[in-house]
């Protein structure tokens, strides 16, 4: 059986999902590559000869993948800060940038004892789980209105608890119910939310537009009418000195920020950018007296 270079059979895979459209080929071709391997993606250097089996395999997810197949798909699970989510059909996938979100709302807790944090649109759970799994003492409340989502968030949160992490509460909830968590109002440390924003009718790429719930995507003429509801959960919720995080799509740097300021409880307005340098999520905090 001849052994065969595991570096040329990734570089292969790169210029496959390069062909396919695939955003970061050559990242998704070692991420397939460590899955098929058993192995973290960073230990695939140690790796310089593999079994044609493992190129058969390889090969096989790659096609998956130039389907346009999310990768997280296929690999079952989705990073966010120190852990990962369990992700699949029905649910959306969390994406890196939404670390950024995570690791602001953190930064916001750092002085606070036994905080109270609340995840709107929580999705799979990454962002209310990654909170938790950071600070055990926090009491973090996560809000999810699509069962299918909330079974992968259950799901997620039965896996940290069997981690150790503080369990997290769940909620089947609308973000834009206006009396939503109403026994939270004036109690809360921090709001997040990664919500649908979308404007409806935006050419998206197939891995959100076919495999995404339209729902969790698509908000609206201007992708704003979930956000407009959870500014003003946010301005009821928190307590003074509180602060919320929301992301927003990258056309909206300038709209997000202005139905935070334009609540009179709410100062410190701000937007801020991702790796790309792309507006990508806007904060505020509440005023105190």
């Amino acid at each position: 059986m001849n052994r065969q270079p595991l570096r040329l059979a990734v570089s292969e895979a790169a210029k496959i999902l390069a062909e396919a459209g695939v955003d970061s080929p050559r990242v998704d071709a070692e991420y397939l590559a460590a899955h098929v391997l058993g192995v973290e993606r960073g230990r695939l250097p140690l790796i310089p000869l593999v079994d044609p089996s493992v190129i058969d395999q390889l090969h096989k997810l790659v096609r998956t993948r130039a389907s346009r197949i999310p990768l997280q798909h296929i690999l079952g699970w989705a990073p966010m800060g120190a852990i990962s989510v369990e992700v699949g059909p029905g649910v959306f996938v969390p994406r890196p940038e939404t670390e950024l979100l995570m690791e602001w709302g953190l930064k916001s807790l750092v002085g606070v004892s036994s905080p109270v944090v609340v995840d709107l649109c929580t999705g799979t759970g990454a962002l209310a789980l990654s909170i938790a799994q950071a600070r055990p003492d926090a009491v973090v409340h996560a809000v999810e209105i699509d069962p299918q989502a909330l079974a992968w968030t259950r799901r997620n949160a039965e896996a940290r608890i069997a981690a150790g992490d503080t369990p997290i509460r769940l909620h089947s909830g609308d973000a834009t119910n206006p009396s939503l968590l109403s026994d939270l109002d004036g109690l809360v440390d921090l709001v997040v939310c990664n919500p649908p924003y979308v404007p409806e009718g935006t050419e998206v790429q197939p891995e959100v537009g076919v495999h995404d719930p339209h729902h969790a995507v698509f908000s609206g003429a201007d992708g704003l009418d979930v956000i407009r509801h959870v500014v003003s959960a946010a301005a009821r919720w928190l307590k003074p000195g509180g602060a919320v995080g929301i992301e927003h799509d990258d056309t909206q740097g300038e709209s997000v920020p202005a139905l935070l300021s334009a609540r009179r409880v709410l100062t410190d307005v701000a937007d801020h950018a991702d790796l790309a340098g792309r507006p990508r999520f806007a904060t505020a905090r509440r005023i105190s007296p």
